[in-house]
């Protein structure tokens, strides 16, 4: 039987009363042999009933993070944010954590996850990093952005079996001080942190671009593939 694989939802930047997911992450994960379920922002109280439920997890990408909830003031360049959203997906993020239930972290879903292990927020790259690189482009979604280095050692090193990867890029937010139990095993040249990983369980891995826009070429298969053969069996 295909493993049941919870994906979460965005709100839908065009109608805030609606959620959507991206087919681009059903393709993944369907590729990769997982069966996609979708995870709507819910209660606190209902987190336990829905992990029980899947076998692994993948945090998908979308609006800023409140940062209210890693104790800084908010930036004038912060974007949307949606709270409901947030709070849902970084308890989510921690009780999956908890369980060692396998977890993919993509774009936002990176930025969560280490706002979940105490981490913070560059809540604005262009302002906040000099010399940084654009890494919001106006491209496609199957376009490369620009280059990362692979830090060697790392489970995406052996995942990808690289040492520089060509990315795209759709964020103006990215990880500043790193959470608890996280360890950064990519960057870009700028020095904006681009992966991150949590070397203690068993499959705890985050990445700043979108592997799941290039679901129509093998280049980021292997994180998905990856992601559902770490689920026990």
């Amino acid at each position: 039987m295909r493993p049941t694989i919870g994906i979460t939802l965005a709100v839908d930047a065009e109608n805030r009363a609606r959620y959507a997911v991206r087919q681009d992450y059903i393709r993944s994960v369907e590729q990769a042999g997982g069966v996609p379920l979708v995870l709507a922002p819910t209660d606190e109280a209902s987190i336990p009933q829905l992990l029980g439920h899947v076998e692994a997890l993948v945090m998908t990408g979308g609006s800023d993070v409140d940062p209210a909830l890693y104790g800084a003031a908010r930036h004038p360049k912060l974007g949307d944010v949606f709270r409901d959203r947030d709070v849902f997906e970084i308890t989510l993020c921690r009780a999956a954590l908890e369980r060692d239930l396998p977890l993919l972290a993509i774009c936002r879903g990176q930025q969560v996850l280490n706002v979940a292990t105490g981490g913070t927020l560059i809540q604005d790259i262009p302002s906040e990093v000099a010399g940084a690189a654009d890494h919001d482009p106006a491209r496609e979604r199957w376009q490369t952005a620009h280059d990362v280095r692979i830090l060697p050692g790392t489970r995406l090193r052996e995942i990808l079996g690289k040492d520089v990867v060509a990315v795209n890029s759709f964020h103006h937010q990215a990880v500043r001080d790193l959470g608890r139990g996280l360890a950064v095993s990519a960057v870009a040249g700028d020095g904006v942190v681009e992966a991150i990983e949590a070397p203690d369980r068993r499959f705890a891995l985050g990445v700043q671009w979108h592997p799941e826009g290039f679901w129509r070429e093998r280049t980021f298969h292997p994180l998905f593939e990856s992601l559902v053969r770490s689920i026990p069996r």
